[in-house]
C-alpha cells in the first residue's frame, strides 16, 4: 500500500462545488427557476482532474447565479461516463438512475413552489437529458437544457478558440481554458504537449474513447489559456437570457 501523499503537496480547490445560500436567503429571494449542475466523474488525461466536468458545470451555474435570480442547487457529480469505462477512476450511473434523480428533483422543487429547472449539462455524453427535457415540456414549458450545442459554438467565436467543437471534444481547448481561468490549481502540467486528434470516430458509443485515444484526450489543450476562458463563461452568461425568456 502506498503512503499517504504528504499534505504539503495535496492539491484543493478554490472552486466552490456547493452553494452557500441559506433558507433565508431563498426565501427572500423567491426564485421562480432553479439551476442543478450536472457533472460527470470520469478522465480528463493526465493533466485534469476527474471532477472536470463537474467542476465547470458549476462553473457556469455559479456565473448565472450571479448574473440572474435564480436557485442555484448543488451538482449531481456522476453521471453516464461509460465511453470512459476503460479509463482507471471513471464511475458511471445509468441514464435510468439519472433519469430518477432528477425527476425526484423536479418534484421535491415543486412542492416548495419552484416549478421550473435549467440543467447545466457539464459532461456531453448525458443524451438522456435530452429526452428528459422533450417529456417534461409536453405540458408546456418547464424545463431547460443549457449549454446546447450552438451555445457552445458562439462562446467558442466570441472567445476567439482556435479549435471547433468535434475537434476539440475532450479535456482539450475549451475545458483547460476554463479551468485554467475559474481554477487555474486543479491544472496539472502537461496539457501543452496534449494534442491529440481522433478523427471522425464513428464507432465511440460501440466502442468507447480508448478506440480513438490512448492518452484520454481529444482536442487541442496547447491553446488553451485563462483570458479564453473568461471569455467563453462570459458569452454562456449572455447566451442564459434567452433560455429564462423561452421558460416564460
Amino acid at each position: 500500500m502506498k503512503a499517504p501523499r504528504p499534505a504539503a503537496e495535496s492539491r484543493e480547490s478554490a472552486v466552490n462545488l456547493l452553494p452557500t445560500a441559506t433558507s433565508t436567503d431563498v426565501q427572500e429571494q423567491q426564485p421562480r427557476v432553479a439551476v442543478l449542475p450536472i457533472g460527470s466523474f470520469e478522465q480528463h488525461g493526465r493533466y485534469l482532474p476527474l471532477i472536470t466536468d463537474t467542476a465547470i458545470a458549476c462553473t457556469i451555474g455559479q456565473e448565472i447565479a450571479d448574473a440572474y435570480p435564480v436557485h442555484l442547487l448543488p451538482p449531481i457529480t456522476m453521471s453516464c461516463s461509460h465511453e470512459h469505462a476503460a479509463f482507471p477512476g471513471t464511475v458511471s450511473i445509468s441514464a435510468k438512475t439519472l433519469y430518477a434523480v432528477i425527476d425526484d428533483i423536479r418534484a421535491s422543487l415543486a412542492r416548495s413552489g419552484i416549478t421550473k429547472l435549467v440543467i447545466i449539462n457539464g459532461h456531453g455524453g448525458n443524451y438522456v437529458l435530452s429526452n428528459i427535457v422533450q417529456e417534461a415540456n409536453v405540458d408546456g414549458p418547464a424545463v431547460a437544457l443549457f449549454p446546447l450545442g450552438s451555445d457552445w459554438d458562439r462562446a467558442r467565436d466570441d472567445a476567439g478558440l482556435a479549435s471547433d467543437r468535434h475537434a476539440d471534444m475532450h479535456a482539450g481547448e475549451i475545458e483547460t481554458s476554463i479551468l485554467l481561468h475559474a481554477a487555474p490549481e486543479l491544472v496539472r502540467e502537461g496539457f501543452a504537449d496534449a494534442d491529440h486528434d481522433g478523427g471522425p470516430r464513428p464507432f465511440l458509443l460501440v466502442q468507447g474513447m480508448s478506440a480513438y485515444t490512448e492518452s484520454g484526450v481529444i482536442g487541442s489543450p496547447s491553446h488553451a489559456t485563462a483570458g479564453k476562458g473568461k471569455a467563453v463563461l462570459e458569452s454562456l452568461r449572455m447566451s442564459f437570457a434567452a433560455y429564462l425568456g423561452a421558460l416564460g
